[in-house]
């Protein structure tokens, strides 16, 4: 028996005896008009509709990778057109299949088609969850149209599938569902034969709390509701109450994949909003990465990186603190590691900004990439070797403590960049301070006039 959606067995138990079923399964969508969000994939003539109604011929339904955050609908978006199509529907999970399963899947799909005409529509889930050789073996099927693919993950694809798949299916993005999305849907839920059948009620208090616990996500918004509306039966009330909903559901969904994209953007918004001085959303990021249970040493090191590059010698305290902050994490880790991780956030997120030092380097690395190197001047070569001063090396060199205002006028840089200026120092908080310094000392040296064109 081919691998389907829902098993018959299970279809049957339902409809017998639909309580068994989580308030999320029962209330899936049956047709795409049920669907609530992704309007924008759904219009007329997109893949999705022409999946679901058939539509073929020398231009047929191309194969589709979805790619969405959990509870956004791609599994039920698959489900419709299981029910909707006169396809063959199979499904694989990549957490259990392998290639021995996908070939199978499309050996039969061939003899379907050309023994009977009958296409075949794939669902597979979790596909980021494949390696790079199995989802090499999905390649033959989707490029000869043996099957139709539809494929969820909630990973970025352009990270975890395959260019040359990618290249072979239509990328469909599902967006996170809007609260007027999700409120559809309990009041659906609350009402629907399906769901509670009308048995409870939802003030709009309770109503706005499920809604920011479930964060976007359906399948969360449904459990949820079906876990106060148990409660609030249980105690024979009329009304699911928001007493009863903060007693059954206690923290809301926190939209983070320590191994995916989600890792890395949210990291990036935490460092943009501390180089941007707004605290407040530099704190909403790092508690979003505490609350998912990101690694405390990842933080840390954020933290470092940030004090270094956009903060710099505007504030020279904010990378010790950025320091300090990553060993006590280190020696204290979570949860009290949170409170060490917010004093730094905070202190780098209001020190005045500066990114001359990392411009500096840039500019510096730039060059020597370039080939603007050339020899060590000869007086500042290394002289402690018997030899050295025969070869010229030391000689003339001009030690600066023994020269009044210890600078001496001397060339230090090689020839190729003898009149560079890496270092543009800002006015910005303590920096300013250094760019009085450092233009006294390039009119001591005689460099005065310098720059970092290359022209």
């Amino acid at each position: 028996m081919e691998p389907d959606l829902f098993t018959a067995a299970a279809e049957d138990r339902q409809e017998k005896d639909p309580s068994s079923s989580p308030l999320a399964v029962r209330m899936r969508p049956r047709i795409l008009d049920e669907v609530v969000g992704q309007q924008h994939l759904l219009k007329p003539g997109s893949p999705l509709r022409r999946l679901v109604e058939g539509s073929g011929g020398p231009a047929g339904a191309s194969s589709v990778i979805l790619w969405g955050p959990p509870g956004t609908g791609k599994t039920t978006l698959a489900y419709v057109v299981s029910k909707a199509t006169n396809k063959r529907f199979v499904e694989l999970s990549a957490i259990t299949a392998g290639v021995k399963e996908v070939r199978a899947v499309i050996e039969s799909a061939r003899r379907a088609t050309g023994g009977f005409g009958k296409e075949t529509v794939l669902f597979l889930d979790e596909i980021h969850r494949f390696s790079k050789a199995q989802q090499d073996s999905l390649l033959p099927a989707v490029e000869n149209r043996w099957v139709t693919l539809i494929a969820a993950t909630t990973e970025n694809p352009y990270f975890s599938i395959i260019s040359p798949l990618l290249s072979r299916s239509l990328l469909l993005t599902l967006e996170s569902l809007t609260d007027d999305d999700l409120r559809d849907l309990l009041r659906r839920a609350l009402t629907d034969e399906r769901g509670l059948g009308g048995a409870l009620t939802l003030p709009e208090d309770a109503e706005a709390h499920l809604l920011r616990i479930a964060g976007g996500d359906a399948r969360r918004a449904l459990t949820a509701l079906e876990a106060a509306a148990g409660a609030a039966l249980a105690t024979h009330e009329a009304e699911i109450t928001l007493e009863t909903v903060e007693a059954t559901v206690d923290r809301a969904a926190v939209k983070y994949d320590r191994d995916g994209d989600q890792h890395y953007d949210v990291a990036s918004a935490l460092i943009k909003s501390i180089r941007g001085s707004d605290v407040d959303a530099a704190l909403h990021y790092l508690a979003r990465m505490i609350e998912a249970g990101e690694d405390p040493r990842f933080i840390a090191r954020r933290l470092m990186i940030s004090a270094s590059e956009d903060i710099g010698l505007a504030d020279p305290t904010a990378l010790p603190t950025a320091v300090a902050a990553a060993q006590a994490v280190a020696m204290i880790g979570f949860p009290e590691a949170a409170l060490t991780l917010s004093h730094a956030t905070i202190a780098l997120a209001l020190a005045p900004k500066s990114n001359a030092a990392t411009l500096a380097i840039f500019a510096a690395q730039e060059d020597v990439r370039k080939g603007l190197a050339g020899p060590v001047p000869a007086h500042l070569r290394d002289g402690h070797y018997k030899g050295a001063a025969k070869l010229g090396h030391a000689q003339g060199y001009v030690y600066p403590h023994d020269v009044q205002g210890g600078i001496a006028a001397q060339q230090y840089a090689p020839d190729a960049v003898r009149d560079r200026q890496y270092y543009t120092p800002t006015r910005h908080g303590a920096e300013a301070r250094y760019a009085d310094v450092v233009e006294r000392v390039r009119e001591r040296l005689g460099r005065g006039g310098g720059s970092t064109d290359p022209s």
